[in-house]
């Protein structure tokens, strides 16, 4: 009985660290098992820039997350930035950052909330992020929340 009672407890303690889906916080992680596509969102924050160099205390509402896949061992950074955008450093007076120095490169392009992995059948090449069968584990390594949804 009591051998039952500490598996139980250790497993509940393992999902408790380990979602299936749903939102993750900084240094949490979710798990997906042979899903058809993964979403990631980015939750939605206001976008502060109070400093005046332009730094924001909320990563400019963005998340970076880990994508993990089982199937070839391979980890793949995705980076989730709605809020920002190119000139958001502009907006100080640190020099380096004067308006138009990265406008002249990426334009006022801001980045996106969400993005789907979407499963690839008879895929070949192992080390690309289009082979999301088997287990694809996300941990979020950012400051904002991202929820996450198995399909």
């Amino acid at each position: 009985m009591k051998k039952i009672f500490a598996l139980t407890a250790v497993f509940v303690a393992c999902v408790a660290f380990n979602a299936s889906a749903g939102t993750i916080n900084s240094s949490e992680t979710a798990s997906c098992n042979d899903a058809n596509s993964i979403t990631l969102e980015v939750a939605s924050i206001a976008f502060e820039n109070n400093d005046k160099f332009g730094y924001t205390s909320n990563d400019r509402g963005s998340a970076n997350v880990t994508v993990w896949k089982s199937s070839n061992f391979t980890t793949v950074p995705v980076s989730l930035g709605a809020r920002g955008d190119s000139n958001a450093a502009q907006h100080g007076s640190d020099k380096g950052h004067e308006a138009g120095v990265s406008e002249a490169f990426y334009g006022d392009l801001p980045g996106r909330s969400k993005v789907v992995l979407t499963k690839q059948s008879a895929f070949t090449r192992g080390d690309s992020i289009g082979d999301i069968s088997g287990l694809v584990k996300i941990t979020n390594h950012g400051t904002n929340p991202v929820t996450v949804t198995c399909n």
